[in-house]
């Protein structure tokens, strides 16, 4: 009778050559490339299928996807074998050094063969046949692995290079990475050369051996976490702490290129791991063109040609020896020679946090917590910040411009005192986060144009300067001022020697000039208007709050309490959850349709103001209006089309501006994410959501470190600059994103 062979199944990779259609949440293994079913089911059929001896099947997969695993498994016959999840990736050495522990722990010293989920190979018969004739060289206390003749010189592979042979089974001289084509020809011309099947057989105490020889820490690192794992009907589960503690190292290193008496069995089957596009126009069922074309494909005059669409139309006319993959938020296009090397554009998308490589698009998925933080933090601190630092600021005149192109050349436009604060504040924010840029000398360039170049007579500022720094708008207007108390307030928190008493001069005009008499807000100017204006009081909220933080004086938490008492009184709708925008100067709705004009983004942007005054006031009871404003801009207030906020809607919730803009998609960032804060329900997956939306339409689609500002009602580009004033809404709503998953 044949001897036991325990079996475990490696499911734990991702298969980035095969890259748009595998990613990290849906990798190789569980796709159907062949047509017969995933290469995973394939793969445990096979070994369940030995015809001889006992053979318990077990599988080493990744815990993020144990419950894709148990719909798979379920009414498989394991041969008594199960699943055991590994909580975080650690490479091959730590998946078969746990298979060994299995094994020892639930058969002694069994023979243990170690395959990949997800490659191709002919026939059951011959497999199991190729593992019997290394059997004997297993239990004679030899590491066997399986070799395939190479038939063309092939980059995507191992090599393992021979020496002599007794009865079939060759002695290993070495075994060698992928290497360049040149070498590989070379290694096909020598003939002593074979492809890595990534196959192992071996005596369980043989292994644990080599380990404690070779790699005792991975050993030890395995063993704790594996006495450690819990277990339940549907595996084994390794602890997170221990496991992630586990050297990553893959087997071949670890242990095959070191140890000795390495055996080699020619393998007796046709084999393929499928792992470039090339490798599956191969094994693909072609056409009489020799193109295997799948999915919603109109292909005119190609010629050996891989063309795969998983949901919009592809057409492609003249193609020869492509690959083009199109998935719905990727496509990727190369000569089918040279696609194994989408593992470049892989590390280059992972290197900017694009979600692309981790995330298959679909309706009802929910993003992890904090799955957007790498994305996040590359594009503000490796592309905006240096694109503004730079291409936003005006060397000659002083100050900073007000738009750029999508060039990014600056735009001889006037400079705004509003944008001009904003972009102090960006930069004192980013200072703040860790952004290693010369945010000092940006914030001291900053405020010297202003305060030089922008004061008036009275103390206040100018609502615009020209290029040059001339005066093209005297007014002075309270939501220019309300910006540049912002400013100063976070250029004091960051150390500017020049802000405090900046403040204290703006504070006094704002007191002199622009406070109501009638001790019901703020004017618009000093001249006075006839119409008033919520979104100003808005904005000085959340500078008066601001200096609250940088000085502890409860004076500031005063003034914002004002601002509230009038959100309450007359800003604030509670028939309809709306904030008015228009107000004539007994504060009641305007006439006509500004009296009815709401926009969504100030909606997000009041709500999480008020969370953040209740938790510095004590008044619990606005986070009931913080919610209030947030599922009214949410229920009425969003373009089903792209699920953006649009410009303005009325108190119907009808459109009356439906532009979407920039800067109410970050708003919406921070309404979720000071709402989470609450105790109500966890926005986690809505902040995903929010940030998901933010990049797909303004970010991703803009050159580096600019943005898409305008999105029509149909989803189309509108934007024809970059306004500076929405820097620092970006930069505010994500690094409040990087604050609130710090901790993932």
């Amino acid at each position: 009778m044949n001897e036991r062979i325990v079996s475990f199944v490696m499911s734990g990779g991702v298969g980035s050559r095969l890259w748009p259609l595998s990613r990290e949440d849906n990798p190789k293994q569980f796709h159907d490339l062949s047509g017969d079913g995933s290469m995973l089911v394939k793969t445990l059929r096979r070994l369940t299928a030995r015809p001889e001896g006992e053979t318990p099947v077990f599988l080493i997969a990744a815990e993020r996807h144990a419950d894709r695993i148990r719909a798979d498994l379920a009414g498989m016959d394991l041969r008594g074998g199960g699943a055991l999840f590994e909580p975080a990736g650690r490479n091959t050495a730590a998946a078969v050094a746990l298979a060994t522990l299995r094994t020892l722990a639930g058969f002694g010293d069994s023979l243990v063969l170690v395959v990949p989920s997800d490659h191709e190979i002919s026939t059951e018969r011959q497999f199991w046949q190729s593992v019997e004739a290394g059997a004997p060289a297993a239990r004679a206390g030899r590491l066997v692995v399986f070799g395939v003749k190479p038939t063309q010189p092939e980059t995507g592979y191992g090599y393992i290079e021979v020496a002599g042979s007794k009865e079939g089974v060759f002695d290993v001289s070495r075994f060698v990475e992928k290497p360049d084509l040149a070498t590989a020809q070379g290694y096909v011309d020598a003939g002593s050369f074979y492809w890595n099947t990534g196959i192992f057989l071996f005596r369980a105490s043989v292994m644990r051996d080599a380990f404690k020889a070779h790699q005792p820490q991975i050993w030890e690192a395995v063993e704790t976490a594996f006495k450690a794992a819990t277990s339940d009907l549907s595996g084994l589960y390794m602890p997170l702490d221990l496991y992630s503690a586990i050297p990553s190292i893959s087997i071949d290193y670890a242990i095959m290129e070191r140890a000795e008496h390495i055996a080699m069995v020619p393998a007796g089957f046709r084999w393929n791991d499928l792992g470039s596009w090339q490798s599956l126009l191969d094994i693909g069922a072609a056409d009489d063109h020799g193109n295997v074309i799948l999915g919603d494909v109109v292909a005119i005059d190609c010629e050996n040609s891989y063309i795969r669409s998983e949901g919009r139309l592809l057409s492609a006319i003249g193609l020869k020896d492509v690959a083009i993959v199109s998935t719905a938020d990727a496509t990727f296009v190369a000569p089918v020679s040279h696609s194994q090397n989408v593992k470049k554009i892989v590390e280059q998308l992972e290197k900017s946090g694009r979600l692309e490589t981790r995330f298959t698009p679909a309706q009802d998925r929910v993003v992890e917590a904090g799955a957007w933080r790498h994305r996040v933090r590359h594009w503000l601190f490796e592309e905006t910040l240096p694109l503004w630092s730079t291409y936003g600021v005006d060397e000659r005149h002083g100050g900073f411009y007000e738009a750029l192109g999508l060039d990014a050349r600056p735009l001889m436009k006037p400079k705004r005192m509003r944008t001009l604060a904003r972009q102090v504040y960006a930069f004192a924010v980013a200072k703040a986060r860790g952004w290693d840029g010369p945010a000092d000398r940006l914030i001291a360039h900053g405020i010297a144009f202003m305060a030089g170049k922008g004061r008036t007579q009275q103390g206040g500022f100018v609502r615009a300067l020209n290029v040059d720094g001339g005066v093209a708008d005297p007014v002075e207007d309270a939501y220019d001022h309300a910006c540049v108390l912002l400013a100063l307030a976070h250029a004091h928190m960051g150390g500017n020697p020049d802000a405090l008493k900046l403040g204290q001069e703006t504070f006094a005009f704002l007191d002199a000039h622009l406070e109501d008499s009638r001790m019901t807000g703020f004017l618009e100017t000093p001249e006075g208007e006839s119409e008033r204006r919520s979104n100003p009081h808005m904005h000085l909220l959340e500078a008066f709050m601001a200096w609250y933080d940088a000085t502890g004086d409860r004076t500031y938490l005063r003034r914002a309490a004002r601002i509230v008492d009038l959100f309450r009184s007359h800003f604030f709708d509670p028939e309809s959850w709306t904030l008015g925008e228009y107000f004539d100067t007994a504060w009641k709705p305007a006439a006509g349709e500004r009296g009815a004009w709401t926009e969504p983004g100030h909606h997000f942007e009041w709500a999480s103001l008020l969370v953040d005054f209740a938790a510095r006031s004590g008044q619990e009871d606005l986070n009931g209006f913080a919610r209030k404003l947030y599922a009214s801009a949410i229920a009425n207030g969003l373009n089903r089309a792209t699920g953006l906020a649009y410009g303005a809607v009325s108190r119907d919730g009808i459109p009356l501006d439906g532009v979407s803009r920039s800067w109410p998609q970050t708003e919406a960032v921070k309404a979720a994410i000071a709402l989470d804060r609450t105790g109500g329900p966890d926005m986690k997956p809505e902040i995903e959501e929010r940030v998901g939306r933010l990049f797909r339409w303004h970010i991703d689609p803009a050159p580096t470190g600019l943005w898409i500002d305008r999105i029509d009602e149909r989803g189309r580009s509108c934007a024809t600059e970059v306004p500076a004033s929405i820097f620092y809404h970006l930069v505010y709503a994500l690094t409040q994103y990087l604050d609130c998953t710090a901790d993932r």
